[in-house]
């Protein structure tokens, strides 16, 4: 079958894998519909990733048709449409059956190379084997393992453009809510405009915060942004964020700031710029009212230097991270898509066949032509 590859630092290329084959009674093999693009692709394919080897499969997130099915799946059937969650898990791990499913224990394809974070998490489609991932989303066809706890059905009057979006972006994002947890009359601030800044905005507004504001320096992006109900734009390259988002929170500071940037770097008013946007993570800790919420929205690896530790200690501040959702929320999720109250197919701006697929990720990667998300069919 084709997928797209990783052929080194900054190369991709449509090459030919081997078919997916069930391994274990509980996968399912699904023949891809859509794929999308996704931060976390990117510093693999910059070749920040060690671990990566030449012919890793990308796609995190994608959504697709059931081909065949394992003798312990359950909920479904050859012929359904599903949208499969970024995050493996197996739901029978003490993780997973405390409502993590992000940390699970056996939820990697065997084999984890993560010592400098002390445990590996979930793997992950799109994920370098060593580092307990699986074969991504672009491509013709993929494993699905445990199934039944990872893959959901998309409801008929759900689209692919919208529906595919559940299987990471939308779930990162309304987890970043909860982790704040955000409540009626919060003023929220998100750095970062990408898909997951976007939908982490909307996810404040329904949670009920008073202000949501979401700092980023694209202007395209931005009026996107303008364009949500409840969700105001801010350019942190014409205005001092601090002082603007003290002026907007009643000179308190955000109640919740959520650090969603990825690998951009968003703010420039710290002295070091890492490339893995640390100086955005170190203006939310100062920006955040004393006593208020830090959100860490992470798909990075590496170390973020300089961290201001002394200001998250002194002004008693809560940091909260997550790398991933797991699929505990996406049944609701594609159920507030079904009803239009969650509308994602705005951030697919470029849709693309696989085989241009270098061509979509500079766009993503460089933020042209308006790029958000670009939708890969196979």
């Amino acid at each position: 079958m084709r997928a797209l590859c990783w052929a080194g630092a900054d190369l991709l290329e449509v090459c030919r894998v081997p078919d997916p084959e069930l391994r274990n009674a509980q996968d399912m093999i699904v023949r891809v519909r859509r794929s999308t693009t996704c931060g976390a692709d990117l510093p693999l394919l910059a070749g920040r990733v060690p671990e990566a080897s030449a012919g890793e499969v990308l796609g995190r997130e994608f959504l697709g048709d059931v081909v065949e099915v394992g003798p312990e799946v359950r909920r479904h059937r050859v012929a359904d449409r599903v949208v499969v969650s970024a995050a493996v898990a197996c739901g029978a791990c003490w993780f997973c059956r405390q409502g993590l499913p992000a940390c699970c224990d056996n939820g990697t394809s065997g084999v984890t190379a993560e010592p400098e974070w002390g445990q590996p998490s979930a793997g992950g489609y799109g994920r370098p084997a060593r580092l307990g991932g699986f074969a991504g989303g672009h491509a013709e066809y993929v494993r699905v393992p445990y199934a039944d706890v990872g893959a959901f059905a998309v409801p008929e009057s759900v689209s692919d453009d919208r529906a595919v979006f559940a299987a990471d972006a939308a779930p990162a994002g309304w987890y970043g809510a909860e982790l704040g947890e955000v409540a009626p009359g919060d003023v929220v601030a998100v750095w970062g405009a990408g898909a997951v800044g976007q939908l982490t905005a909307g996810a404040a507004v329904a949670r009920g915060a008073h202000r949501v504001i979401v700092v980023d320096d694209r202007d395209d992006r931005l009026r996107m942004v303008a364009g949500h109900e409840g969700v105001e734009a801010l350019n942190h390259r014409y205005v001092d964020v601090l002082a603007e988002l003290r002026e907007r929170s009643g000179g308190r500071g955000p109640d919740v700031c959520v650090d969603a940037s990825g690998v951009a770097t968003v703010p420039v008013r710290w002295p070091v710029a890492e490339p893995d946007g640390g100086a955005a993570l170190r203006e939310a800790v100062h920006a955040c009212r004393k006593g208020g919420v830090v959100v860490v929205l992470d798909a990075r690896p590496g170390f973020v230097d300089r961290f201001p530790l002394g200001a998250l200690a002194d002004k008693g501040l809560a940091v909260r991270a997550a790398r991933r959702r797991g699929g505990a929320a996406i049944p609701a999720l594609l159920a507030r898509m079904a009803r239009d109250e969650l509308v994602t197919e705005h951030l697919a701006t470029h849709r693309m066949p696989l085989e241009r697929g270098a061509e979509g990720y500079a766009l993503f990667r460089d933020r042209t032509d308006g790029c958000v998300r670009v939708v890969f069919t196979p």
